[in-house]
């Protein structure tokens, strides 16, 4: 059975824009994004929306649907009444291109910026072995699409644009804590790092980047926190102070 859902959409580009009102034929089990593809087909061909697997795994059609950051192919229409009006807005913490494509290239930048993994020099690929417990405990943070909206809703970066320098936000202080955890990193400051140049000390575990996650990763509570805590651990306690002096593990 059909029905026209009523559509707010945002049209414009960085010099800015307005929402235009649609009605468009809307199909059983049908998502936000079949429903954005048919207003291209039938009534506005230069709407521009980045898009790519439909299957919630790319992380490419995040949007804003009524006000709450979303994957446009996971949004089932189901779920909004057929007199709702439904209102589609582009990332609002990232600089519009067109429509509803915004420039994520921020988040690329700070991928750049995280050290990658360094294992020890004398052990080889193939010679890698790690515990169970600890591969499970990192695989959490792999499933990670990159879709950014953990890092459209963190307000540290969306209400404040001159802390994008500063702060790496929570996806990419979550692959920090991923390498950190990881027994077979011998970076040995990632915990330093993630406070002192990626703005660790500016997240207020809010755990609104948890609440968006489409792959519901535990952000806050099994990286950001335990993160934190470590980066606390190292810089002000003493017995691990004492520890790393006798040790010689700094």
């Amino acid at each position: 059975m059909s029905y026209q859902a009523k559509m707010r959409v945002w049209r414009g580009d960085i010099e800015g824009g307005a929402l235009q009102d649609y009605s468009v034929e809307v199909n059983e089990g049908e998502v936000v994004l079949d429903i954005i593809h048919r207003l291209q087909q039938t009534q506005t061909g230069d709407l521009a929306v980045r898009w790519n697997c439909k299957a919630g795994k790319c992380g490419s059609c995040s949007a804003e649907i009524n006000g709450r950051p979303r994957l446009l192919c996971m949004t089932r229409m189901s779920t909004f009444s057929e007199t709702e009006v439904i209102t589609v807005t582009p990332l609002r913490t990232f600089p519009v291109v067109r429509d509803l494509v915004t420039d994520v290239s921020y988040n690329y930048q700070k991928a750049r910026e995280i050290p990658a993994f360094k294992p020890p020099k004398d052990l080889q690929p193939g010679e890698y072995r790690m515990a169970q417990e600890d591969v499970n405990r990192s695989q959490e943070f792999r499933k990670c699409i990159e879709c950014f909206l953990c890092q459209n809703v963190c307000h540290v970066v969306r209400d404040h644009e001159e802390n994008k320098e500063a702060y790496a936000g929570p996806r990419f202080l979550m692959r920090q804590a991923e390498l950190d955890m990881h027994p077979l990193d011998v970076h040995g400051r990632r915990a330093e790092d993630a406070q002192e140049v990626h703005g660790l000390g500016y997240c207020n575990i809010t755990k609104c980047c948890t609440e968006v996650c489409p792959e519901h990763i535990k952000i806050t509570d099994n990286a950001l926190i335990p993160m934190k805590e470590r980066a606390a651990d190292r810089k002000y306690d003493p017995v691990v102070w004492l520890g790393d002096k006798l040790f010689r593990r700094r």
